[in-house]
């Protein structure tokens, strides 16, 4: 992988724990959701430490987009549909209020923050956007009709949201992340009750926030059954176009636009992890043939985790689990997302209400065909004969040609060829 991010900015190092100590709030896990609530918690002058078992933003982050929309797919319909009117409301106020928190910062911290427009998309007919303008109507969500956009696609219709924004995430989050209490290589390998042993020491903390990508502890909440991982890719293109605004196509296999520095981001190829997709192959093949003068200087792959509804979950790990938290299943949306989880852990850690907790709560209820098709994947995968599993809850893994790994197509684990675990929730090594 080639990650463009990482090749614009060198993020800070911090020390490694070093021996047993303690904390009023600990947060596991140092992406920019645990950054953000690292960096509130600091604001709020609370007692807090934020543990990293590699290098701050190393893992998912690095291969975001990095755009910050409260436009987040069609989705508005459909969380009407699944939840009602007030909820999808909701859902965007809090998404704008963490644009304005993003929009607040980056005014301090020099990150290439940029305005621009969020455009969905659709090039197989008009009715899932003239489904979603119905509703953003509906709901009084200011949302513009495009007949065109300015990409080498036939596209049947578009829903504009303007005032969004775009920026170089890690060069914010090294900004933020100055001066925050930070511990890296240190990983947290087993939790009890208000402690966390790591391969440094023991930390012991009034409450413990896992913000991990995926959730690392199964015994709650069932993560396992509420989400799966989608993989998609990006190639950094020179000579390409400017775009001049956001694009994602509104179907999962559809394609992906924004410039940064001169570069065009293509994204694309998506598909579950485990199971075969378009991959770099679809993005290369497309970028040969709509712009046939350009060169490729990066590429990588993201891996998010998508709920049952669509919306994120952030706040109480479980019913039955006190003083524990999360923030995860941001659906491709992660810097946005992000923001909004933290402001929700910061207020849930210090016992303040917050306007949004509750449509992003873990334990909602839910019944929705996605969490059969989970449970029914895993089933089939963990009674499945083969080798290597994967130590995570046991899935037969899967070999990935493309990029020469072992996928496991239940919860996302992935392991190198030589089997080192590149992404959780599992915590350790196959081979």
């Amino acid at each position: 992988m080639n990650y463009l991010w990482e090749n614009t900015v060198t993020t800070p190092s911090f020390p490694a724990l070093e021996g047993d100590t303690k904390t009023q709030v600990l947060i596991v896990g140092g992406g920019m959701a645990g950054i953000l609530t690292a960096y509130m918690l600091e604001r709020a002058g609370m007692d807090y430490l934020l543990i990293e078992a590699n290098r701050i933003c190393s893992g998912v982050t690095a291969g975001t987009t990095a755009k910050i929309t409260s436009q987040h797919g069609l989705i508005y319909n459909k969380l009407f549909d699944i939840h009602g009117a007030e909820y999808a409301y909701k859902y965007w106020q809090a998404n704008e209020a963490a644009i304005d928190e993003y929009r607040r910062l980056c005014s301090i911290v020099e990150c290439g923050f940029e305005e621009k427009s969020n455009i969905i998309y659709s090039v197989r007919g008009g009715k899932p956007v003239d489904d979603e303008l119905n509703v953003l109507k509906r709901l009084g969500i200011p949302a513009f009709y495009r007949a065109e956009v300015p990409l080498p696609l036939k596209v049947r219709g578009a829903v504009e949201f303007k005032n969004q924004a775009q920026f170089n995430p890690l060069r914010f989050a090294a900004g933020i992340a100055k001066g925050l209490n930070i511990r890296e290589n240190t990983k947290a390998v087993e939790f009890a009750k208000n402690t966390a042993v790591t391969n440094r020491g023991v930390i012991e903390a009034d409450k413990i926030i896992i913000a991990t990508h995926f959730p690392v502890i199964n015994k709650h909440g069932a993560f396992f059954a509420k989400m799966y991982q989608n993989r998609s890719y990006v190639i950094a293109l020179e000579n390409g176009q400017d775009v001049d605004g956001m694009y994602l196509d509104e179907n999962e296999k559809g394609f992906s636009f924004r410039n940064y520095g001169g570069l065009l981001l293509l994204g694309g190829g998506s598909h579950r992890t485990g199971e075969n997709g378009g991959g770099f192959a679809e993005l290369e093949a497309f970028a040969e043939k709509r712009y046939p003068a350009s060169k490729i200087k990066y590429r990588w792959a993201a891996q998010d985790c998508i709920t049952l509804d669509g919306s994120a979950y952030a706040g109480e790990y479980a019913r039955n689990a006190r003083n524990l938290f999360t923030a995860t299943g941001f659906n491709k949306w992660g810097m946005t997302l992000s923001m909004v989880s933290a402001m929700i852990l910061c207020d849930a850690v210090t016992d303040k209400s917050n306007p949004y907790s509750e449509i992003f709560y873990p334990s909602r209820k839910l019944y929705i065909p996605q969490l059969v098709r989970n449970i029914r994947e895993s089933a089939l995968n963990i009674f499945t004969f083969s080798k290597p599993r994967c130590p995570h809850l046991g899935c037969a893994l899967k070999w990935n040609a493309a990029e020469h790994s072992w996928d496991c197509p239940c919860h996302g684990s992935r392991f190198s060829e030589d089997g080192k675990l590149l992404d959780n929730p599992a915590e350790k090594d196959i081979f």
